[in-house]
């Protein structure tokens, strides 16, 4: 698979994605969304693929849109024609949630949709230089792919309703006490820290990995406590039985590190 504003490598176990329009900061496009999409569908499908990471090219992370065809949308909004109303943007979130582990490395600016698009994945590791906004309202627009809910429940609803109000920037010092980010390193190690996190998960039994990711996606908003442990229950029963219980409980008596993923 061909692809022009991403650059795709596979390091052990881990798919990893590189934004690669670095010349204008990695701003977003529907051929960049389209191409991580498949590459991520193409992870998913992958046994020697067990988590994806992804990180920017250049100096940024990703500063947001590209703004190239705005003029033309407020236009054509302002003339009262209206702009087809699309709803394809959603897949990106919803093909998070279900995706194999993802992580973000956070290497500069992560604005608008440039925060937004990693909200879903489940751990965002942050280089001192990186700068956080989610910054819609300063273009007189709504922040999206679910980020309203998604960034409350990272940060709580205080410290998310502030940033969407003013589309300040957020330093990485605050992202990590606000839990937007789960560590911050210096630029020269961001890659490898965030490689040695996303090596740590995919080399984890893939099977309860996938089905405690599952977990946490539906029982944190579930106010049910007997659906919240049923659900447990079910998956772990289902765990139980897998190969890789069974190794590493050999692994255990056998004083060894245990061979996940081997079936």
């Amino acid at each position: 698979m061909g692809t022009e504003q991403i650059l795709v490598e596979q390091r052990g176990r881990v798919g990893v994605i590189r934004l690669n329009r670095p010349e204008k900061l990695n701003a977003w496009t529907q051929q960049m969304a389209t191409e991580i999409e498949e590459q991520v569908e193409a992870w998913n499908a992958d046994p020697g693929i067990g988590a994806i990471l992804m990180t920017g090219e250049g100096r940024a992370f990703c500063a947001g849109a590209d703004l190239g065809g705005f003029a033309d949308r407020a236009r054509v909004n302002s003339d009262g024609a209206g702009e087809t109303i699309r709803r394809g943007g959603a897949r990106i979130t919803h093909l998070l949630q279900r995706s194999k582990p993802t992580v973000a490395a956070v290497n500069g600016y992560a604005v608008g949709v440039g925060l937004t698009m990693i909200l879903p994945f489940d751990v965002r590791v942050a280089s001192t230089s990186a700068r956080f906004s989610i910054r819609f309202v300063k273009m007189g627009l709504i922040p999206e792919l679910g980020s309203t809910r998604l960034l409350a429940q990272l940060v709580g609803l205080g410290n998310a309703t502030e940033m969407c109000l003013t589309g300040r920037m957020v330093e990485p010092d605050e992202a990590l006490r606000m839990g937007l980010v789960t560590a911050v390193t210096g630029p020269e190690d961001l890659f490898a820290t965030a490689l040695a996190k996303a090596d740590e998960i995919a080399n984890n039994p893939a099977g309860a990995v996938m089905m405690t990711k599952e977990l946490l996606a539906k029982n944190p908003l579930d106010p049910d406590m007997e659906a919240v442990m049923e659900r447990e229950l079910l998956r772990d029963q289902i765990a139980r039985r897998l190969p890789d219980h069974k190794e590493a409980v050999a692994a255990f008596m056998e004083k060894r590190p245990p061979s996940f993923n081997r079936g």
